[in-house]
């Protein structure tokens, strides 16, 4: 049997293109911020080696008691939050007010790691002593548990 994830499967309904999502196991509409969406899911699964099992998409975070959506948490084997990603549309650039945002479900999951991309540039941090610390690469998922 073949365990292997089938990435980037599109077909087209009424006009408008669907990609197949792996993880959540559905096709989705294929937006400019689901394309990067869907290739840093496949970043992180086929290169980093994160379990496929051990992410979740479109993760719902209480932040200061209203319902909100990370686009994808990286989880360590025992259920704590490793790494929050928050990917944008190529057309929007990663300014203060995306990074604000990442943090404040970085503040209701409290991750070792937070990533933002949006496809053409990619920012990750390492929480080291209550300060976002810049990473120069993306950390595997050894690194991520810290191994």
């Amino acid at each position: 049997m073949d365990n292997r994830l089938q990435w980037f499967k599109t077909e087209k309904r009424e006009g408008r293109t669907y990609v197949f999502d792996p993880l959540r196991r559905r096709f989705v509409a294929l937006t400019p911020e689901e394309e990067v969406r869907q290739k840093l899911l496949y970043l992180l699964v086929e290169h980093l080696k994160v379990p496929a099992g051990l992410v979740a998409v479109e993760y719902s975070v209480k932040v200061n008691g209203l319902d909100k959506r990370a686009d994808a948490v990286v989880f360590g084997s025992e259920g704590s939050p490793l790494m929050i990603v928050e990917c944008k549309a190529p057309t929007v650039t990663l300014t203060e007010a995306v990074l604000e945002q990442a943090l404040r479900y970085h503040s209701a999951l409290h991750p070792q790691y937070l990533l933002l991309t949006n496809g053409t540039v990619t920012y990750c941090y390492k929480a080291e002593n209550q300060t976002l610390r810049p990473l120069d690469h993306l950390p595997d998922y050894a690194e991520m548990k810290g191994k």
